[in-house]
């Protein structure tokens, strides 16, 4: 009877152990990638995308699993066959360069036709930028600096001592120029009128028939959105530029305005 005991012992003994690692297999069975929900595998580094396996230890069903080697056991079956791919088009056109006239930047982008799914390789760069020189037929135009003076410089054309060609011109109206101050020398700051040029003011100019050239226009009245040059004529240093907003035909600024020379 002892002896039975004692043989019942290792015997019962030895039939909970197996029980126990089939237990841990089983567990060990139903943990992993295969187990979790759609979708069963993340992409990258996520820690939250992890199952326990075996004696309790986690394992995990993202890609960086791939590099720190703590996958779950059936992630190459269940990840790597339901991974998807990022698949991109053709690259479209450059766009126009940004600057009209000298250095810009032009860029052109491609989309994405099959975004990655299941920890598929992630999507390349959809965006390529690279300089250029903007080369527009106007480019001499934006290149010339312009000549200003206030408005109390107009000339006076009832005076009977004007030169014949001014005959000629007065029949031209005028036309005005809007743009926004972007740099202003400090030189201007020594005169009553140039002081009131300050960064980001919007002024008006007008071409006025007495100051316009052989292309019947003002020298240096720009183009709209670029960024051009102008000086004051009657003080040394006060000089700057700015960028066209908006030209009017037939037009007269308001007083205290500037004039082209």
């Amino acid at each position: 009877m002892g002896r039975a005991g004692a043989g019942a012992g290792p015997g019962c003994w030895l039939l909970c152990w197996g029980w126990l690692l089939a237990a841990g297999h089983l567990r060990g069975a139903e943990a992993g990638c295969g187990r979790r929900g759609s979708p069963r595998c993340c992409p990258g580094r996520n820690n939250a995308c992890a199952d326990l396996s075996g004696p309790g230890a986690p394992c995990y069903c993202d890609t960086h699993c791939e590099k720190t080697g703590d996958c779950c056991e059936d992630y190459p079956g269940v990840c790597q066959r339901a991974a998807v791919h990022c698949v991109v088009g053709s690259w479209g056109p450059w766009r126009e360069c940004s600057s009209l006239c000298g250095v810009g930047s032009q860029d052109r982008t491609r989309q994405v036709t099959v975004p990655p799914r299941n920890g598929g390789t992630p999507c390349p760069d959809l965006k390529q930028r690279r300089g250029c020189f903007g080369e527009n037929p106007a480019c001499d135009t934006a290149q010339e600096v312009a000549k200003i003076l206030p408005d109390s410089f107009k000339r006076d054309f009832k005076d009977p001592w004007r030169r014949p060609h001014m005959l000629v011109k007065e029949k031209q109206p005028s036309y005005c120029v809007y743009f926004r101050l972007k740099q202003v020398g400090a030189a201007c700051r020594l005169h009553s009128w140039s002081s009131q040029l300050m960064r980001e003011r919007r002024v008006c100019v007008e071409c006025r028939p007495d100051a316009v050239g052989s292309r019947a226009r003002c020298k240096g009245d720009g183009l709209e959105g670029a960024r051009t040059f102008w000086t004051a004529t009657s003080i040394a240093g006060c000089q700057g530029s700015w960028i066209q907003e908006s030209l009017h035909e037939n037009c007269v600024c308001p007083p205290l305005s500037l004039i082209f020379v």
